[in-house]
């Protein structure tokens, strides 16, 4: 009989041990998530006021920031799975850096005191989003190391633990930029 205690002791111990480090790992995650979550709403929040200022300076671009606001708006729904939030993020983040490109050829807008002021604190949160996602992403390493990893793997596959999607740049991203050169003769 005690022989049978010792050994349901030590099967539970390590699976109970397993559990709560998958649970912890998870709420870590969940954790990271939801600090994204804090600074893309304060980029979301920015994005009408931006709109607002730039909508008066750039007639052709009207669909850029059209779609921003659709974007703003899809964002902003609960709804979204954490793989839905990390394409949105990357749609978001390029879309915002067309606005920038386009910027440059409206003198008058960027001379603007409210643009500027706004872009600053875009910027800002940017900045912030950027290390928000350093952090999930080593989160969400951890989890998914410890979903994927034996022994915990095998608890994980029986409970339902999915491994996280990380943050990550495109391939487009990846590529320098060009730069085109004149070459005077």
């Amino acid at each position: 009989m005690e022989l049978l205690v010792w050994l349901a002791v030590l099967i539970v111990l390590p699976v109970v041990f397993l559990f709560n480090l998958l649970i912890s790992r998870r709420n870590q995650a969940d954790n990271a998530a939801a600090s994204i979550d804090v600074y893309l709403k304060q980029r979301f929040d920015l994005i009408p006021n931006l709109v607002a200022t730039v909508q008066g300076y750039m007639k052709h671009e009207r669909d850029t920031l059209a779609q921003l606001t659709e974007m703003r708006e899809r964002a902003m729904a609960e709804t979204q799975s954490h793989a839905d939030k990390v394409a949105m993020d990357a749609q978001m983040t390029r879309a915002l850096g067309s606005v920038s490109v386009a910027v440059e050829g409206y003198p008058q807008l960027k001379a603007s005191e409210n643009f500027i002021r706004l872009q600053g604190a875009l910027n800002e949160v940017e900045e912030k989003i950027a290390a928000a996602r350093r952090n999930f992403n080593g989160s969400a390493t951890d989890y998914n190391n410890g979903v994927q990893m034996f022994p915990a793997n095998l608890l994980a596959g029986i409970l339902g633990f999915e491994t996280r999607a990380l943050f990550a740049i495109s391939d487009a991203e990846r590529q320098n930029p060009g730069v085109n050169r004149k070459v005077s003769g």
